[in-house]
């Protein structure tokens, strides 16, 4: 398959023509001083291609294009953007509920008109994800360039470690730990809360929140959320140690949203439990499991270092 494509006509878009009453964005994309494209399903294979230079580093935008590529665009509920405008891809954007570019390109000046073309794409659009996120520089150069004409964040994370393991864990699996299973929601759901809410500052179901819940039941269905079930105060099943796969593509699989219970805190659960799931992940779904983790949270970090993680580079994460 051809490794790239010129850019979209006027009007194109990539799952067919416009809805009646829907923006036509695809002649803005188009224009000279803009150096980027709206990607179709066409140019998928390629933008993978991108990708798969740093698997670990891109794979968010991955897991959401492998999901285009099955079933479109829709299904993958956002967009992608790819730099330049004519000629082989050299670097992409996702534009969903997080903002992700993956700008593989070592020529420092080549980097900088990548990130400006996809500044000016996000500038048409506007802000419409939650974060930006991704690796270090590519994120936070966007971000340097849209925070004049974006509103405010909320925080900026700036350095947070990429870490990955491709091989079996060095400290013995919780043997406890399991997938959770569809009629765990109940006990599940209140946990993730938990966790969203220490690391972010908020609750996900402030407002609603009824696609947090699906999200979360969906990772469930899919076995990609872990959990130790302890009883409580009285006696009945609580969460005491939980993990998900935020992301699964390309070879790689992210682990999210780890969280252990304040009261059984400091008794090596978090060492023993992301034992269990990285066993667990590289035997059934993908070689290598990565995560990413503030550099500031040092426990967090020693703890993933003693399980056999490596740090393999650096995110870093916008948040709105």
């Amino acid at each position: 398959m051809a490794r790239w494509r010129t850019p979209v006509p006027a009007g194109a878009r990539p799952d067919g023509p416009l809805e009646p009453g829907e923006q036509d964005m695809g002649s803005q994309l188009g224009r000279g001083d803009m150096l980027a494209r709206s990607l179709t399903r066409a140019d998928l294979a390629a933008a993978l291609a991108v990708c798969a230079v740093d698997p670990v580093a891109s794979v968010l935008a991955t897991a959401r294009l492998e999901i285009a590529a099955r079933s479109g665009f829709g299904a993958a509920a956002g967009q992608a953007w790819g730099f330049p405008a004519v000629g082989p891809l050299e670097a992409v954007c996702w534009s969903g509920a997080n903002l992700v570019p993956v700008v593989p390109i070592t020529d420092p000046a080549r980097r900088a008109e990548a990130i400006a073309a996809f500044t000016t794409v996000a500038r048409i659009y506007g802000r419409r994800s939650s974060s930006i996120v991704g690796e270090q520089r590519a994120a936070l150069a966007l971000w340097e360039r849209l925070s004049p004409h974006w509103p405010a964040a909320r925080d900026v994370r700036a350095d947070q470690p990429s870490m990955a393991i491709g091989n079996d864990p060095l400290v013995a699996p919780d043997p406890t730990v399991r997938r959770s299973v569809p009629s765990e929601l109940e006990l599940v759901l209140p946990a993730c809360v938990r966790m969203f809410t220490e690391e972010v500052g908020y609750s996900p179901i402030a407002a609603g929140g009824s696609a947090y819940a699906e999200r979360v039941r969906s990772l469930i269905t899919e076995g990609r959320s872990f959990v130790r079930l302890v009883p409580d105060g009285d006696g009945r099943p609580a969460v005491g140690f939980k993990a998900e796969l935020g992301a699964v593509a390309g070879g790689v699989a992210q682990v999210q949203g780890v969280w252990v219970e304040p009261a059984f805190r400091g008794r090596g659960w978090s060492e023993s439990g992301m034992a269990a799931v990285v066993a667990a992940t590289r035997a059934t779904i993908a070689p290598v499991v990565s995560l990413y983790v503030n550099a500031y949270n040092e426990r967090a970090m020693a703890a993933y270092r003693r399980v056999g993680f490596e740090q393999v580079g650096t995110f870093a994460t916008v948040l709105f």
